[in-house]
């Protein structure tokens, strides 16, 4: 118990540390969320890879998902890799900072006010960012305070409490810059404490290949199987596992689903230049491939753990209960004490990184996007500074009370958050990046379509009748229409003022000098 308890403190003290040492650097609105533009590649990559993965990663997806898919939920890391950070950096990353820097916008909503000329979409986009990002801010804190009931055996809500009073102080103190400092140094620790957590557990199985052995005789769960794949032996070690259908889902949730992500994309607003774009890219992508492969390859070993008490429950009508939540809280448990606090700092620095990145991208949204644009009189840089710092707060309260009380399991809770913010952001801002004919209708198409379609699949869930019965795959079901929705919606509808698109498409076409050493040609 000291060493988890003296690893925590030092932690702790570390985050507090960065905090004011940021706070200097958070003196006007465009530093406190956006750090000026000046982050480099390393502290970018990091910031964008530590928002991605938290502790609804590591203790929800990788339980729930190892559990279901075996090892081929490493597929899901893997995607997370190439399509959710390698392809995202390509795609997204060099375009999305010139075209805001151009637009002058610090969140997404903003971006869509500007970029399709309506006030509108821009108060209703950070309407949706609020709404949607409180559910998942309270899967983040359920995850951690699982693994923290584990490992101190205290009380969930104080977890949850000293989570979210920590979290307040770096990002209310030292905004951006703090965040994406902070999330260097946990990314570090991610880094280090996954490779040594997964060594050990495999350890303890008698090593890789008696724990594949032993993965390989688990009787095939028909819940969980395909009808295809009934009877078969050895699905929860083989190459796509029992439901390769269920598992592409998952994949397009979890990887693409980033790309509309108010909080994520706003990593590439403030990268600093160019050589930044490119160094980001890589070392993102190594970033993800570690940390999501080595979760999701973890996950895929819960099987194993299936006979720790409160994995699975056998009820009174005969039918089994698995808590997914618990499955890797409990292949945790069996370490020894020094590895348990390398994990709980491990998840806490996950989930903070998230945790940080959500809150400020609330705050940001709700300030500049829906209490300035209805503000009658100008609002001063000062009053909007104290304002988001305090919404930061009231955006961490809000989400401690759900998490007092969630709704469903963690995975869940991710599902319908990012199907409905990824269902209807994703589209309308990757193709207004690229294209100059998509049309004010077809943004409002595709939040109807992320929107609506989430809410009536959770409202027809209630009443035991879901459109789609997974939150999963509806999420993934949401981002393929609004990608094909908005296309078809712009080629029917009014087009944008040429002049005024012509203008703000001029961000990538400006003539710029570099040095010999970075040009090839004449």
């Amino acid at each position: 118990m000291v060493i988890k308890v003296a690893l925590l403190i030092i932690f702790f003290a570390v985050m507090i540390g960065i905090g004011i040492y940021s706070r200097n650097k958070a003196k006007n609105v465009n530093d406190y969320v956006l750090g000026g533009r000046t982050v480099g590649p390393w502290i970018s990559a990091f910031a964008f890879g530590t928002s991605y993965f938290s502790s609804v990663v590591f203790i929800g997806y990788a339980g729930q998902f190892g559990w279901k898919f075996g090892l081929a939920s490493t597929w899901i890391g893997i995607g997370n890799a190439f399509i959710g950070s390698l392809l995202a950096w390509l795609i997204l990353g060099r375009r999305t900072r010139l075209m805001t820097q151009q637009l002058d916008a610090k969140t997404m909503p903003e971006y869509f006010g500007k970029r399709f000329d309506s006030k509108a979409l821009r108060v209703v986009g950070s309407v949706i960012a609020f709404v949607f990002l409180v559910p998942y801010t309270a899967g983040v804190y359920n995850g951690l305070s699982r693994l923290f009931g584990m490992a101190f055996s205290i009380d969930y809500r104080i977890c949850v409490i000293i989570m979210a009073l920590l979290t307040g102080a770096y990002v209310v103190i030292g905004g951006y810059m703090a965040t994406a400092l902070n999330d260097f140094v946990q990314g570090i620790i991610m880094l280090i404490g996954i490779c040594a957590v997964i060594g050990a557990v495999l350890s303890g199985q008698g090593g890789f290949l008696n724990a594949l052995k032993s993965l390989s005789n688990v009787e095939t769960d028909p819940t969980v199987t395909t009808a295809a794949l009934l009877d078969s032996k050895g699905l929860f070690a083989s190459f796509f596992g029992p439901d390769p259908l269920s598992l592409l889902g998952v994949v397009i949730l979890t990887s693409l689903g980033t790309w509309g992500l108010p909080q994520m994309v706003h990593k590439f607003y403030a990268i600093k230049d160019e050589k930044a774009v490119k160094t980001g890219t890589v070392v993102s992508t190594f970033f993800a491939i570690i940390i999501a492969g080595g979760c999701y390859f973890l996950g895929g070993f819960g099987r194993l753990f299936g006979d720790i008490e409160g994995v699975v429950t056998t009820l009174e009508d005969g039918t089994v209960k698995v808590a997914y939540d618990s499955i890797v809280p409990s292949m945790l448990s069996t370490l020894p004490d020094i590895l348990i606090g390398v994990v709980v700092v491990l998840v806490f620095s996950a989930s903070m990184s998230t945790l940080s990145s959500l809150v400020l991208t609330s705050s940001s949204t709700l300030t500049l996007d829906l209490i300035r644009p209805l503000m009658k009189k100008d609002m001063k840089e000062k009053t909007q500074l104290r304002l988001m710092q305090v919404l930061v707060m009231c955006f961490i309260i809000l989400s401690v009370v759900i998490a007092f009380n969630p709704p469903t399991f963690i995975a869940q809770l991710m599902g319908v958050s990012w199907g409905a913010l990824a269902g209807a952001f994703l589209a309308p801002f990757m193709y207004g990046l690229y294209s100059k004919k998509i049309t004010k209708a077809s943004v409002w198409a595709s939040y109807i379509i992320g929107v609506g379609f989430t809410l009536l699949n959770i409202f027809m869930t209630q009443a035991g009748t879901p459109i789609i019965k997974s939150p999963i795959n509806a999420g993934a079901a949401t981002m393929i229409a609004g990608l094909i929705i908005v296309p078809i919606v712009s080629l029917i509808t009014p087009k944008p003022d040429q002049k005024k698109i012509d203008d703000i498409f001029l961000c990538y076409e400006k003539t710029v000098e570099v040095p010999e050493t970075e040009n090839l040609g004449k």
